[in-house]
């Protein structure tokens, strides 16, 4: 692990850089799956799934057979903890509904603001070795909350042609209306442009590695939205000498083996807790199932010893980590100075991967930066704003002659015509 002592300002963006690949490095790659996709449809899907899933489908849609199937392969006690962890995530979803929006800006101009659902929607999940059917409950409940009308998942098939059955028993759980065995930038092409099968959607959801990150972006090009450029897992965890070494340890690993290009940071004003949260990594690295994917990840880690704690925090929020953990006695003064960071958890007891399961908080975040400038997901992610506006005869006397001489200023005309004809048929 690499050990960072005192850093100076100047070399914080160099230590700071994630172990990620550029668009550029891979965008030619993207761009040529996307353009086939959009001339050949379902008959690219097929090659490409082919090529990188190593298995051959007559059919990507997931059938009412294998619906019924999956729900008998997934254990009593999965569902239980499956329908808890969606519990908690409608509770905490629901609460975030906002009612109308309405006031007069001036005597007789009535100004509201309305949210609708937006109708089409497409989830990405990844499979492979971690099929995270958990992040369906994610996406697909504050979906069905926001009143979304099509809801389209695309995951990855194994060599087998199946789907992780809880990913199809989350899927069904939630309200998905259609099911593809699609991955990889094939499947963000398919949503975007729609095939003689898979449906074209208004916007995408999903996290991914590098391809579909880039994938997502590219299909911004095409007139579909995105929920954030949501690239490979990362954690920083702040410590200090109040912190147990064995949990920040357990909390840095949990998110190593997502990926090898997964990030994990340690910042601490101790030294004794860098020497501390090592020594545990190493122990607890060498039991885990995915300790091959773990150990590279780790290799990309950062122990960052900061003296002063305001100092610390200026560089967390350079930094802007996806998943940020507060284990330090100055908490509150920390949780005042956060700028930047997708999700934050408080204390000794409140691991990382309460967020990614079953406290109810979304655990789609944005990453390699981006919690800068955007949010994680939540319900507002499903929906849009519609301005209205009423104005009456008095509304248009009230405001109209602000609009002709704005409109003149401005050289146009035709507005401040809009304004006129109506003001003189009141006179």
């Amino acid at each position: 692990m690499n050990k960072i002592y005192n850093p100076k300002k100047e070399n914080w963006k160099a230590i700071l850089e994630r172990p990620t690949q550029t668009v550029a490095d891979i965008e030619d790659t993207v761009v040529s799956v996307f353009n086939e996709v959009k001339q050949n449809g379902d008959r690219a899907i097929k090659k490409y799934t082919s090529k990188f899933d190593k298995v051959s489908l007559d059919s990507s849609i997931v059938s009412l057979e294998e619906l019924s199937q999956a729900e008998e392969l997934v254990s009593a006690e999965l569902k239980e903890a499956i329908q808890l962890a969606k519990k908690n995530i409608e509770t905490f979803h629901k609460a975030q509904r906002t009612e109308r929006v309405s006031v007069q800006t001036a005597n007789g101009v009535n100004c509201w603001q309305e949210k609708r659902p937006i109708q089409k929607v497409g989830l990405y999940i990844p499979g492979g070795t971690a099929p995270l059917f958990s992040t369906i409950l994610m996406l697909a409940t504050p979906a069905n909350l926001a009143g979304c009308t099509e809801i389209v998942l695309c995951s990855p098939p194994n060599i087998e042609g199946k789907i992780n059955p809880a990913i199809l028993y989350a899927a069904n759980l939630c309200g998905v209306t259609k099911i593809y065995k699609v991955g990889g930038i094939q499947a963000i092409a398919a949503m975007t442009f729609g095939t003689e099968t898979i449906p074209q959607v208004y916007k995408i959801f999903g996290p991914g590695n590098q391809f579909v990150t880039v994938a997502k972006q590219i299909a911004t090009k095409y007139g579909v939205a995105i929920d954030m450029p949501a690239g490979p897992s990362e954690l920083l965890v702040l410590a200090d000498d109040t912190a147990n070494a064995a949990f920040v340890a357990s909390d840095l690993l949990s998110q190593s083996e997502h990926g090898t290009d997964s990030q994990v940071v340690l910042v601490t004003t101790s030294k004794e807790m860098i020497e501390a949260v090592e020594t545990e990594v190493e122990k607890q690295l060498v039991v885990l199932p995915r300790v091959a994917i773990a150990t590279k990840a780790i290799a990309n880690s950062k122990l960052i010893y900061i003296e002063e704690i305001e100092t610390a925090m200026q560089l967390i929020n350079e930094y802007a980590p996806e998943h940020f953990i507060v284990c330090v006695k100055e908490e509150d003064y920390v949780l005042g100075a956060i700028e930047n960071a997708g999700s934050v958890f408080i204390g000794n007891y409140t691991p990382e991967s309460a967020g990614d399961y079953a406290s109810g908080t979304n655990h789609t975040l944005p990453t390699n930066g981006y919690a800068k400038q955007y949010s994680g997901v939540n319900l507002d992610s499903f929906m849009k704003s519609i301005t209205f506006q009423k104005i009456s005869e008095q509304g248009i006397q009230e405001i109209g002659v602000a609009i002709e001489l704005m409109a003149a200023a401005e050289g146009l005309q035709a507005h401040k015509n809009a304004v006129t004809l109506r003001l003189k048929s009141l006179e």
